[in-house]
């Protein structure tokens, strides 16, 4: 792909997403930057960027958007939300939350997008998971149960657009303590927790916010994703951050 080719990023709001944007935009491409509610600020003035709001568990708020992007060579799908917390106690909607933002948003951008990739036989998707997929944590199952049903829903896609020449591809991001992770994880939690358990999640917390260990950097998964998009050689699986790239090669 070349310099003039576009891509439109899910959740550019903060984190992995607006790194992302960055990288593509220092890179010469035109980038369609999109967010719940749209900042302009957030990413430096360019005649290639555009910044659009998507809301990616709303079905005509992924058509407008679409819509209004037009051409689009590749997609990434990094818009997620996380959430850290035992399984018993939690409000179900909270666990569909996370499933309809992490699993069913991925899917539903990639089938609105795909049409034209497909007719054009040309396009790369970008699905951004983590790499607790092949590291389980404690008080993550919701969290990693949908980040794996994308890993699932990724490899088989691959093999059915092959024959269209469009590339699918997983990066996987390690532990992020300064990213908007643990905010997400709290404000879906709740006030839910079984008392049994609030030794134990606060051991984790700690854990995760731990900057002492090796972790990854926004950067590292806009790298990662750039390889993903530009490199046709780039494997399925790709590791972005120290952490991640530790666990893949364990």
């Amino acid at each position: 792909m070349s310099i003039n080719s576009t891509v439109l990023i899910t959740g550019c709001s903060s984190g992995f997403g607006l790194e992302t944007a960055r990288l593509f935009l220092d890179r010469g491409w035109r980038v369609v930057a999109t967010m719940r509610t749209p900042d302009e600020t957030l990413l430096p003035p360019s005649e290639r960027l555009r910044v659009l709001p998507l809301n990616v568990t709303d079905a005509d708020s992924i058509q407008r958007c679409v819509g209004a992007a037009g051409s689009i060579d590749a997609l990434v799908n990094n818009a997620g939300v996380g959430l850290l917390a035992p399984l018993e106690g939690l409000a179900l909607a909270n666990a569909r939350e996370v499933f309809e933002t992490n699993t069913l948003g991925t899917i539903a951008m990639t089938q609105a997008v795909l049409p034209q990739m497909r007719q054009r036989r040309a396009g790369v998707v970008v699905n951004v998971t983590s790499s607790v997929t092949l590291k389980p944590l404690p008080l993550l199952s919701i969290y990693t149960g949908s980040k794996a049903a994308v890993n699932a829903f990724t490899e088989s896609l691959a093999l059915e657009l092959a024959p269209f020449d469009v590339r699918v591809r997983l990066v996987l991001p390690g532990r992020a303590p300064t990213t908007s992770f643990g905010d997400n994880a709290r404000r879906l939690m709740g006030d839910s927790v079984p008392e049994a358990y609030a030794d134990f999640r606060q051991r984790v917390f700690d854990a995760v916010r731990d900057t002492t260990t090796p972790v990854t950097h926004a950067q590292d998964v806009a790298v990662a994703v750039w390889r993903a998009v530009t490199d046709s050689r780039a494997p399925m699986r790709i590791p972005a951050g120290a952490d991640a790239i530790s666990v893949a090669a364990a």
